[in-house]
């Protein structure tokens, strides 16, 4: 199959395993609706595809709900199996992504080095028209 095609099925997935999510489909109580889908990567024979999970909230949330999607993973495939018309359906593997919220950690951290330098700048600044 190819890349491109493999990339539209990837969006299809996550796409239904979100909604799927979203309208409380997926009935294990570890599955919340916080969770969110961030990508899927489909491999090129279509036997395997990687289910990028990501949230807000804690880590162990975050662990917990990929748990429970993975052992809804037979009840997801088979759902979204029926509404996709393609030869094989893959094997999904849910896995934890961190990404999101690191980046917004990141984000967090440089904000407050930016705030900390325009303080000092100001602080400075203030020094100076106090000498003059």
């Amino acid at each position: 199959m190819g890349q491109y095609r493999l990339l539209k099925l990837g969006e299809q997935i996550r796409g239904e395993i979100a909604n799927m999510i979203l309208r409380g489909q997926v009935k294990d109580p570890r599955v919340s609706n916080f969770l969110t889908i961030n990508r899927v990567e489909v491999a090129r024979d279509l036997a395997h595809a990687k289910v990028y999970v990501s949230t807000f909230m804690s880590e162990s949330e975050l662990k917990r709900g990929v748990e429970g999607l993975t052992s809804a993973a037979g009840f997801i495939q088979s759902t979204i199996a029926k509404k996709l018309t393609i030869r094989q359906f893959p094997h999904l593997h849910f896995v934890a992504d961190t990404s999101i919220r690191d980046g917004y950690e990141m984000a967090k951290k440089l904000d407050e080095l930016v705030r900390q330098d325009a303080e000092k700048s100001s602080a400075r600044a203030d020094g100076q028209d106090d000498n003059a």
